[in-house]
Order: C-alpha cells, then structure tokens, then sequence
C-alpha cells in the first residue's frame, strides 16, 4: 500500500506469482480527502464521512456507483472484496462464481481493452475526484451500457465561490467618477451602499493633474485671451527649463518663440528672430582674429623675413620703426602706390590688417586678385566665427557652421543661425536649405528643441508620427526615436510613444496651432487632431471630463470641416468619446429634462458622416 494510506482493515492478498496476473500487487489508492458537505443531518461524522465508501470506488465500478450514500462500511467492504477477487482472476476470463453470480468484467480489464494501462488507470484515481466528476467517455470503447449496467446520474459538480466573502467592487466611469460598491448583504437587510468619487480630487496632489489643470485649454474657446498663453509660457521657462544645461536652454528658447508668435499674431520676421537668439545667449563668445600665412600673400618665408620690422625698406631706402602706429602704417600703403607698387601695397595692407584698403584697391583690379585678397581676409578669421558663415552665404555656398554646428569645438549655433536669418541674401532657396541643414545637424546631434526652432523659422509643415521620413510631427518631440531600434516590441514601443506624446509636447503644439489661428482664424494643424483626441482621453482619466468633451468639440468641427471619410478611424474614436462624455456638457442637462436623446449638432453630424463612410 501506498504511504499515507495504510489501514490494516484494508489490507488486501496481491495477487500469486504465478496466476498470469499481467497487474500483480496492483492496489486501489483514494484520492482525496472530502469535505463536510457530505455530512447528514443527524450522522455522526464517523458514520457518513467513509470517504472510502462514498466517493472513491464509486466513480469508478458501476456496481458502487449505484451504492446509495450512506450505506454502511460492511456492505461496502462486500463489495471491495468481491472487486479484488474480480481482480486477481486472469485477464480476460469473463466468469466466474465469487459470490454467486456471473463474473463482470473487472475494471483493469475494461482499461486495457479501451487503450489505457494500469499506469493510466492510477493517473486517472489521482486526477478524478471520484462519483462527482466521472466521465463514461474517457473510457474509450468500453461504457456501463455495454456491460449491461444500468446508467446512473451522477450529481451536479458544486462550483465555488470566486470571492468566499464579500468584497468591494470598484469600475470608472466616463464622467471622470471612480464607483465603489460597499461589500454589504442587501438579502439579509443591508441596504445596498454605492459611492461615488470625483478622480480630480482622489488625483487632487499628482504631478500629471497639475500639469493638467495649468494649461489654459482649449484655446480655441472664445473667453480666453492671448495674453493667458503668454503667461502659461512664461511659467514653464520659469519652472521647467533648467538654464544651466544646453538642453535646458533650448527648450526655454522654443516657449519663447511660441511667446513672440502670440504677440505677433502669428507672423515673425528674421530679425525679431535674431533678437530672440541673441538675448538668450548667457555670454557673447570671443573669436580671436590670426594673422594671414605668407603663403596666402604669395611670399616666400625669406621675403616675409625681409619685410619685418627693423629691416631695411630698399624701395624707400628707409628703416622702419620696430612699432608702427596706425598713422605710419596707412603712410606706407601710400608711399608703395607712389611708385606704382600695387602688390606690395596690397601685401603691406594684408600683413598690417588693413583689409578696407586692400578689398578696394583689388576690387579695382583683376578678379583673380580680389579673390586672392578676400581668401586672405576670411583666413584671418576664426573658423566658428559667424563672419564666417555670413561670407560663405554670400558667396552662394552652404555655411560650414551649419553642418558642423551642435559639436563643442563649434560652439554656440545661435549668433550663426541669427546672421543668416538677418542677412538674406537674393538666393532665397540657398537661405532656406542653409537653415534646414542646421536644423539636421542639432536633430543628429540629438538637440530635437533647438533642431524644431530651425524648422519653424524655416516654414517646415508638421506631419503625421507616422512619418518617419518627415522632420517634425511634434513641437519640441521627435518621432524619430524607434528608427534606432532594432527590434522593438510592443512593450518599448508604448513606452518610446509615450515619451514622444508627452502632455507638455501636445500643449506647446497647441499653443502653435492658436497661434497660426490668430493669423488665420480658420486654419487648424490636420496631423495635430490626433494628439488632441490623446489630450481629451487623458483629461477623462483623471476627473475633467468638460474639457475633454470641448476638445472632442474641436476635432468633430476640424473633421467636419475637412472630409471625415479620410480620417475615418480618427473620427469614430472622436464620436466613441463623446459619447461616453456629452452628459457632461452643461447645456445638454438644462434640456435633458425635455429630451432624453437630445445630442449636440456636431456630434449628430459626425456620426451620420461615419455610418455614411461605413456603407461606402
């Protein structure tokens, strides 16, 4: 017998050695212990609780299962006896006398002829839980009505309780609620307890509903003032931007642009532009000036030795004073023209920085010699010099800097970006792809705020996330971070989304698309409505559901205004949530008491443009 559950009342003879029993010391094993819900009233618990007699052998021989509940432990030990008798007869054997009726076939047998072993046959003891769950099918071939036994019913399985007590259950509602349902017993004279929870004010001291409730939105509602975005702006330089880092410093430049298009209506010239990026400089850099090579001047090193101070001038026949002021200087460029030294007076020049003398005088000479004169000049100049990058312009090139800017070495990009927007020169597409460059680079270098202030300046369109190919879809995020990885899953997918869609990102976006509106009132950003519907859903979560139905508003009245079929995913999703949230609309409930269905005009608009789209 097996461990556990030996009983010397159950002890019984295995089968011989040699009575060809192909299943010798086969023993039958319970298989669980059963509960009290087997106990009648007026039992002892010795009596009714055999949990031998009632629930183990009868979900596996026809006879016990027919045996009545409760039927005493030595009718049942009859029976087991006669089971083991049945068992130690040679497979096979159909007959027999054990207790003076015709041999059944035994159960081992009846297991073998279906396809089961004997070890399959004490799985199943293990895996069963004896009468309540027996199964005829598993049986194969074999069942109790080809025996000839009569079919018993077996009881109902009793399925538990999920929950064992009472509990709480909670659910959110659309009307930014939080519903909890006290665990009260209403059938035995408890009144059914439900609450209800503002989430604005459970979620009263998280940082992501200040955040929320700071922002001045919609800003297309008719009570609000620019000046409340400038002030929105304003505060977030002040108390999300950290100076002190380059990062910190771009971000303020990007709210401070967004401040001079909403006092200028929207419109903004390179000039006030450039002021902007010089005033958000914190310290103006120096660049220091090199003296030209000899051989840029077409001098040889003993030439350029000769013409030092100290040494004998052999046109003048003078020796010239170890320090030379301004006055002697330009006294000398003269004295070489008396005779006709044009050259030497253009290399006197060069050597003593006089480069207003030498550009003139060889601008009145062959091309080749102004070049010559000018390659001198911006040679003398520092390579991140913004002169530079002016000169460059000028002469129909794309500007080092702006293919270089965003290094260390470089230095600061914005004196560079602001002699190009200040300077524009007749090639108005040069000027242009010049600013796109600069913006590639700072993007490449991963300065995406500072990337975005030179798409804006350069008239770049948003587009849709998308997009990759396109440069912003955004203000202030970039939508280009999954291209760096290599295999994303969904899990880092979410994850990089929610960080590019973040809720500061969609209300700079907003505030720019306000500002394009105070331009041109009924112009709206199609790729931004999108980002809006995000913008509405979180409003919803945490307990403002009135300001999320007025952004559902704007993007069912920018839908309607455009075609709805070409958006039609983005429209049913508008049409979902306001439907979830137009009972918050303070409107609708001064006249819900007059109408039940009564709905506002665009949401019945928008909803009969998607049935439409459905049917085409």
């Amino acid at each position: 017998s097996r461990q556990g559950y030996e009983d010397p009342h159950w002890q019984y003879p295995a089968a011989g050695y040699g009575d060809n029993y192909a299943y010798q010391s086969h023993q039958w094993q319970p298989v669980a212990w059963q509960d009290d819900r087997d106990l009648r009233p007026g039992e002892p618990y010795g009596k009714s609780t055999n949990y031998r007699d009632q629930h183990y052998y009868r979900g596996y021989h026809p006879n016990l299962a027919a045996t009545p509940l409760g039927q005493d432990r030595m009718q049942s030990y009859d029976s087991y006896e006669d089971i083991h008798v049945s068992a130690a007869q040679p497979l096979g054997s159909v007959s027999g006398e054990a207790s003076g009726q015709p041999q059944k076939p035994n159960l081992l047998l009846q297991y073998r002829e279906s396809g089961l072993s004997s070890s399959s046959y004490e799985l199943s003891q293990y895996i069963r839980d004896g009468a309540d769950h027996y199964d005829p099918t598993l049986s194969g071939s074999w069942s109790p009505a080809q025996a000839g036994e009569p079919l018993v019913s077996t009881p109902a399985s009793v399925v538990p309780h999920k929950f064992p007590l009472p509990h709480v259950v909670v659910c959110f509602g659309a009307g930014g609620q939080l519903v909890l349902v006290c665990p009260h017993y209403p059938a035995e004279g408890q009144l059914a307890l439900v609450e209800l929870h503002s989430l604005e004010v459970i979620l009263h001291d998280t940082k992501e509903l200040e955040e929320l409730q700071a922002f001045p939105g919609p800003l297309a509602r008719e009570d609000l003032h620019k000046v409340d975005v400038m002030t929105f702006c304003q505060q977030k330089i002040a108390t999300s931007c950290d100076l002190s880092t380059e990062r910190g410093r771009d971000s303020a430049l990007l709210w401070k642009l967004l401040v001079l298009l909403c006092r200028q209506n929207g419109s903004m010239v390179g000039s006030d532009t450039a002021e902007l990026l010089m005033q958000d400089r914190r310290h103006r850099e120096k660049y220091k000036r090199q003296n030209p090579g000899g051989n840029l001047i077409g001098l040889t090193d003993d030439e350029w030795m000769s013409r030092q101070p100290g040494t004998l001038d052999l046109i003048t026949g003078e020796v010239p004073p170890v320090v030379e002021t301004q006055a002697q200087i330009a006294e000398k460029f003269t004295k070489l023209l008396y005779y006709g030294r044009k050259k030497d007076a253009l290399v006197w020049a060069m050597r003593n920085q006089l480069w207003g003398h030498a550009l003139f005088l060889s601008s009145k000479m062959d091309p080749r010699t102004y070049s010559w004169v000018l390659t001198g000049f911006t040679s003398t100049l520092a390579t991140n010099d913004p002169l530079q990058t002016l000169f460059q312009l000028m002469s129909g090139r794309i500007p080092q800097a702006a293919m270089c800017c965003g290094d260390a070495t470089w230095g600061d990009w914005r004196p560079h970006l602001a002699v190009m927007l200040s300077n524009k020169v007749g090639d108005m597409e040069l000027n242009h792809r010049a600013i796109v460059t600069m913006g590639d680079t700072l993007a490449g270098m991963g300065a995406v705020e500072a990337a975005h202030f030179c798409y804006l300046v350069a008239d770049i369109p948003f587009s849709y996330f998308g997009a990759k190919a396109d440069r912003m879809a955004l203000l202030g995020s970039s939508h280009r971070a999954l291209l760096l990885l290599a295999e994303p899953t969904p899990w880092v997918t979410a994850q990089a989304f929610a960080q590019f869609a973040r809720t500061e990102a969609i209300q700079r976006m907003e505030i720019f698309e306000y500002c394009q509106q105070l331009r041109q009132p009924e112009s709206f950003l199609l790729p931004f409505q999108v980002y809006k519907l995000l913008y509405a859903s979180r409003l919803a979560d945490y307990g403002l559901p009135a300001q999320a139905l007025q952004y559902c508003e704007q993007i069912g009245t920018a839908l309607l205004g455009q075609d709805p079929a070409s958006h039609p995913v983005l429209a049913q999703q508008v049409v979902k949530l306001a439907e979830r949230l137009k009972l918050s609309d303070p409107l609708l409930l001064e006249t819900l008491e007059q109408d039940q269905t009564l709905e506002p005009d665009w949401l019945v608009q928008l909803r009969a443009c998607c049935r439409e789209w459905e049917v085409r």
